[in-house]
């Protein structure tokens, strides 16, 4: 007990020194001024509402009919759209340059992104169920569509990833990074929710795959595990000059991307129907229907 007493003797110094390193390194910790951080677990059960929105049956009450699906998908939506609602307020405000409590425009903008939102779930689900299409017949080992939907962690990842872009793309910060981020711990694919992917997207396997935030991805395209879609290294000064610019690879239709495959540059398109075998490095442009490997 002797020892516990000359440990807890050292904290108040340790705690001196950690708070004066709060206004140093401020970056690292976020202001303590009343404008909480939007909450990572809040922004997990988002997510969870949403799939059992988009894939009513597979998640979710499993005693969901046809007499009570209404009812079901109508308090899913209720719910998920008052607490994005209010995580978006919260990521919106963080970064808000104007003063004081409560902000009028960040609350507008919450809702804007919302309503636009919740006006693209019915094409949404319209996009993933080609997406799981592409997984089952681009897998002869799936026995099924179900399968594909319970098991397969791509399809988790694209899903989580389509739901994240669509928030990008309307303005939400932060949020949307959090939720591919979270597919990311669970599946090891990492895409990035500002990257632009058509439908009928398949990742077989996943682990390991990174699609960066500037990529573009055409129709029909198919990656396997370990692909990472790329920016070539830069220097801090060359970073903050290409913050914003196209700086990942395009991949056009129909093309099929094997194991471990590094495609890297701004500049560097895969063209139409091109198949790019495991394990190669590219950062130059490959014509349509073109064959590489090692």
């Amino acid at each position: 007990m002797s020892g516990m007493n000359e440990i807890r003797r050292q904290i108040p110094g340790v705690v001196d020194a950690l708070l004066g390193t709060y206004d140093r390194h401020g970056g690292t910790s976020h202001n303590l001024s009343g404008r909480p951080l939007p909450d990572r677990q809040v922004v997990a059960a988002i997510l969870d509402d949403l799939l059992e929105v988009l894939y009513p049956g597979y998640y979710g009450p499993r005693e969901m009919t046809e007499d009570n699906v209404r009812y079901y998908v109508g308090e899913r939506v209720d719910r998920l759209a008052f607490r994005l609602r209010r995580e978006l307020y919260r990521a919106l405000h963080h970064r808000c340059v104007k003063p004081g409590g409560d902000c009028v425009t960040c609350h507008a903008g919450a809702d804007r992104i919302v309503v636009t939102f919740l006006g693209k779930l019915a094409e949404l689900r319209r996009v993933l169920a080609k997406d799981v299409r592409a997984g089952f017949e681009g897998d002869p080992a799936a026995t099924g569509l179900d399968e594909i939907i319970f098991c397969y962690p791509g399809l988790y990842a694209i899903t989580v990833y389509r739901i994240a872009h669509i928030i990008h793309s309307a303005g939400g910060p932060i949020i949307p990074r959090m939720m591919t981020e979270l597919a990311h711990s669970r599946t090891g694919v990492d895409i990035h929710p500002g990257a632009s992917i058509g439908e009928s997207f398949f990742i077989d396997h996943g682990t390991g795959v990174v699609i960066g935030e500037t990529t573009l991805i055409g129709e029909r395209v198919r990656l396997y595990q370990g692909v990472t879609l790329g920016a070539l290294s830069l220097s801090a000064t060359e970073t903050e000059t290409l913050r914003g610019h196209k700086r990942h690879p395009t991949i056009e239709d129909e093309v099929v991307i094997y194991a471990n495959a590094t495609i890297l540059g701004g500049d560097t398109i895969i063209g139409k129907g091109a198949v790019i075998g495991g394990n190669v490095w590219i950062t130059k442009s490959i014509a349509a229907g073109t064959r590489v490997t090692l």
